[in-house]
């Protein structure tokens, strides 16, 4: 496993992170605690969470899994989803952010956030009234490192602008093979600040995992089948992108999923790469899948990846 620092910051984490929304919605317990197991004998030292994964069950799932290894790993939550009706469940105010943190530390069984992801932008708050709520939770020692995620590369910029001690080492973005978007623009602005990118989604949902195929039936128990909003995903155009991505990776001796994190990992800007899991063998096979891509292998696979002409 590599290990990576986020941004410019000291905060050193996994090549591979484990995404847990799966917690508490998927999967029990038990089987977080298989999940949790096998990541961390995999060397995976990273763990995301949020508030309103589950209704807060992924932040209890997971602060059991890792019980007694608590110490060993960088766990990251979020706030700022909605998490409860009416004007005070969302947002990321100073009222929020300080009553969201308290129950995720309690809910985490922890006395500290390594990492606190404002999880969406909220328009009805200055961003220099969310940045100082922050810094007062760092000065307090509840969270350790400030993030962001689904931010607009303007929205990053003025964060960057205005912060003062505390600012956001860190922003999760949705980015694959499939969802290359953010490239025009989010991930130059998290270079030119120094801000470390933290992809989720990295598979497409399970796309570009392998396990789909075009003209076939969705497995029983795949996140397509069990979610259709996913299955949105699954048009021909990205099957076509698939099957070339899919012939080449075989070329190169690998798997489509192996070709895919790696990609990623490849991203200079890139340190840790979020991948979810259902079952213990999952987790495994995420950690041990990163290998190094020569400089000509990313560009290849970029151009591959491209869109197809219409």
């Amino acid at each position: 496993m590599r290990y990576t620092t986020v941004g410019r910051s000291g905060l050193k984490v996994s090549a591979i992170g484990l995404g847990c929304n799966n917690f508490g919605m998927r999967i029990d317990q038990d089987g977080a605690d298989k999940v949790v197991g096998a990541a961390l004998d995999a060397g995976v030292t990273h763990f995301d969470t949020a508030d309103m994964y589950g209704g807060g069950r992924s932040e209890v799932l997971l602060g059991k899994a890792l019980g007694a290894r608590r110490d060993e790993v960088v766990v990251a939550t979020k706030f700022g989803a909605r998490v409860a009706d009416g004007p005070y469940g969302r947002g990321a105010s100073r009222r929020h952010i300080v009553r969201s943190c308290d129950a995720s530390l309690k809910r985490l069984g922890t006395d500290r956030i390594d990492l606190y992801y404002q999880h969406y932008a909220d328009p009805d708050t200055p961003i220099e009234e969310t940045l100082t709520a922050l810094d007062d939770l760092v000065q307090a020692g509840k969270v350790l490192y400030a993030g962001t995620s689904n931010l607009a590369a303007w929205q990053l910029a003025d964060a960057a602008h205005v912060a003062g001690r505390t600012r956001f080492v860190g922003a999760q973005i949705e980015w694959s093979l499939l969802k290359r978007t953010v490239e025009r623009d989010m991930v130059p602005a998290a270079r030119h600040f120094g801000v470390g990118v933290i992809p989720y989604f990295p598979l497409a949902s399970g796309l570009l995992s392998g396990k789909y195929r075009r003209g076939e039936e969705f497995p029983a128990d795949s996140r397509f089948a069990a979610l259709p909003f996913f299955a949105q995903g699954a048009t021909d155009d990205n099957f076509v992108i698939v099957e070339r991505l899919t012939a080449y990776a075989e070329g190169q001796g690998l798997t489509l999923l192996e070709l895919a994190l790696s990609w990623l990992a490849a991203q200079p800007e890139v340190a840790s790469v979020l991948v979810g899991a259902t079952r213990p063998e999952q987790a495994a096979a995420n950690a041990a899948a990163i290998v190094d891509l020569t400089p000509a292998q990313v560009a290849e696979v970029a151009e591959l990846a491209a869109a197809v002409p219409a």
